[in-house]
Formats: C-alpha cells, sequence, structure tokens
C-alpha cells in the first residue's frame, strides 16, 4: 500500500485526485492535510513522516498584486522543504507546475523556482523528484473566475449569465480525470523523471469552446435533450457544464405529458447518443442505487408510483432530497461524483425508467457504491 499526502488536498485537482485515490482504498492509503500544517510545523513534520509520496498542489493562482502570488507559492515550498528536512524524509515529491513557466509572469516564474528548488532538495536528501509541467486544466467543480475559462463560462451559462471573451486564442488543455491518472501514472513509475511534461488532450479556441457551451445550454440545461458527444473532449466538456447546475432547484424536472381518452404519453429523452434504457419494478420501502459514477451521464424518470431521489457529492454532507410522482411524470440526471439513489416511498409498485450513456460492461462498470 502506497501512502500518499496531497497539500492543496481540497482544490480543483487536488480533490479529484483524493476522489480517485480512494476508489482503490486496498492500493493507495491517503495521508490527511489541511492547508493550516503550513502555519504548524509539527503538524507538517507529523504529515510528511507518513508520506510515502506528496503531491504539492497547494498553491496561489490569482492575486490583484502579482507579488504576492510569487512570495505565497515560494513560501509553500520553501515551509514544505523545511519539513522534509527535518523529518529525514526520503518521500517521492510530485510538483505540479505550470506551462506558464517560460511566461514573464511572477506565477509562472514562482512555479519554476520552486519547482528548482524540490530538486535540490532531493539531489541533497536522497529523495525522489517529479516536476510535472500541467497545461491548462478543466473538469467538474473548478472556481469560477480563478481556475478556469471554462468553469467560468459553465457557471454563467447556467446561472443567467452571458460570457465574455477576452482573448479569442487556442488553448492546450487537459480533463482534470486525466491528469489525475497521469499523475497516478507518475506515482507509479518505477524510475521518477525529475522533469516530466503532461501532455494536452485537445487543441481548442476559446470561441469554439463556448460554441459548444452554449449548445450544451440550449439543447439539454433548457430542454433536456444529450447532444452528440463525438469525442472524449466532448464528453468531459459535456460532464463539467453539467456540475455547475443549481442541482437543488434545477431538479426535478417534469416531462411534458400528452392525454386523450386512451391514456397519457410522455417523451422520455431524446438522444444526440445512443446508451442503454432499462425499465424497473421497485416495492414500496426498496431502496436502489446508492452509488456514483465517474463518467457516466445516467437519467432517472419516474412514471408510476411516488419515488424519493437523493444525490450527494460524495466529499460533502449535503444531501439533496427530490420526490417524484407518476401522475406527474419527472426526471433527475445523476452529475459525476454525485453518489444517488431511489426509494419507493409510496404504497404500491414504482415504475422507474432509467437510461445511461453507455452499455453496462461488468469489466469497467464505472460504478462505485457509496451510501447516500
Amino acid at each position: 500500500m502506497i501512502k500518499i499526502g496531497i497539500t492543496g488536498q481540497n482544490g480543483f485537482v487536488g480533490s479529484h485526485l483524493y476522489n480517485t485515490l480512494g476508489l482503490k482504498p486496498e492500493r493507495y492509503k491517503r495521508i490527511e492535510f489541511d492547508r493550516s500544517f503550513f502555519d504548524h510545523p509539527d503538524q507538517l513534520d507529523a504529515f510528511a513522516k507518513q508520506c510515502d509520496v506528496i503531491v504539492h498542489l497547494a498553491a496561489m493562482n490569482r492575486h490583484p498584486d502579482p507579488e504576492v502570488i510569487f512570495s505565497n507559492n515560494i513560501e509553500l515550498v520553501r515551509k514544505l522543504i523545511d519539513s522534509l528536512e527535518r523529518t529525514e524524509s526520503k518521500a517521492h515529491v510530485l510538483f505540479s507546475s505550470s506551462s506558464q513557466e517560460e511566461r514573464d509572469n511572477l506565477y509562472g516564474k514562482s512555479k519554476k523556482e520552486g519547482r528548482m528548488l524540490l530538486a535540490d532538495w532531493a539531489k541533497k536528501a536522497g529523495g525522489k523528484f517529479t516536476g510535472m509541467i500541467i497545461p491548462n486544466v478543466f473538469g467538474p467543480f473548478g472556481k469560477p473566475n480563478y481556475n478556469s475559462f471554462v468553469a467560468t463560462f459553465c457557471y454563467k451559462l447556467t446561472h443567467g449569465e452571458t460570457p465574455v471573451i477576452d482573448n479569442d486564442g487556442e488553448v492546450k488543455l487537459i480533463y482534470v480525470g486525466e491528469l489525475v491518472q497521469e499523475i497516478i501514472g507518475q506515482i507509479e513509475a518505477s524510475d521518477s523523471k525529475e522533469f516530466y511534461e503532461v501532455e494536452h488532450t485537445s487543441v481548442n479556441k476559446v470561441s469554439e469552446v463556448l460554441l459548444k457551451l452554449e449548445n450544451y445550454k440550449k439543447l439539454y440545461f433548457d430542454n433536456g435533450e444529450v447532444p452528440q458527444l463525438t469525442s472524449a473532449f466532448d464528453l468531459n466538456l459535456f460532464n463539467t457544464f453539467r456540475c455547475y447546475f443549481d442541482i437543488k432547484n434545477h431538479y426535478p424536472v417534469k416531462f411534458t405529458q400528452h392525454t386523450d381518452p386512451r391514456g397519457a404519453f410522455v417523451e422520455v429523452i431524446r438522444l444526440g447518443i445512443g446508451g442503454q434504457c432499462s425499465f424497473s419494478t421497485t416495492v414500496p420501502g426498496i431502496t436502489r442505487g446508492d452509488h456514483f459514477h465517474t463518467r457516466k451521464i445516467e437519467r432517472f424518470a419516474v412514471i408510476k408510483g411516488e419515488a424519493l431521489i437523493q444525490l450527494r457529492k460524495i466529499d460533502t454532507d449535503e444531501i439533496f432530497d427530490f420526490y417524484l410522482k407518476g401522475d406527474e411524470p419527472a426526471y433527475v440526471d445523476m452529475p459525476i461524483w454525485y453518489t444517488h439513489n431511489i426509494k419507493n416511498i409510496g404504497n404500491e409498485d414504482l415504475y422507474t425508467i432509467f437510461w445511461i450513456n453507455e452499455a453496462f460492461n461488468p469489466e469497467d462498470p464505472d460504478t462505485y457504491f457509496v451510501k447516500v
């Protein structure tokens, strides 16, 4: 078992890395970290002593004064090095640097100097070090106006605001889930690389990304239709977009029900992609689910009976409760990294239609069981 600590554990990349490592508890033990450890050398030392691997992600990305960014980021590196020296650590330290290293700005300069300082520590102390040069990262749960223009666009489109393009250049991007796999690959590598440049996985003009997101808003956010997703980038961008909804108030979404003397007709879903559609009955008092997905798109549509659908983002305590009835057919879609379930709270059988964007594969189920 590899004992891994992540500075910046609660940040954008840190939380995704932390949660992904948690999917394999038999392989990885996560050593808890808190930002306050940097201000308490004894706590930082206790953390460092436990770690076989330290992924140093803690950093400041934005501040009105660039000098503050530079001094803060260098100070964090120096405090970590001091702790590594005090504890005589031989941990494998991975450092997230940036493709901005070569740009004429103090953020890039702080990243380059921080990487060099940690490389010097490893040479002197006999530790292992990997400085990872990382392109622009996007993905679910990034902070708008901070982590990525993608996060800003997604938030604005789902909250009644209009995105503005400041500079319509080409941007090299990597999805946060892809970056996490790159980091894990370096953790598992038998020989550490002092310098490792992470390859971007797509190149897009800012306006092209916005055009896709505007299409997602029109088709999916406004009308519930799943758009065509023809590439891994499209799927990752769509799953990112879905996570910026005001989920508590967006769901459940009522279907349009057409009735006549014969009965009722309801269109459950329009698809630009395929997938698997299933039907279930659930007896009163029974709960299905209590699992989450990291890539799948899923819809629960209640067509008969009474149901409680619950969602909870796996690293939070807030639970969203949605009550649905078959006489007012409605659906709830499941964002990635949200554990979810459905319970029959009525006195008759519950009828539910489930749609998911890929057929179930027992070799790669992307289904992780965690109680809501």
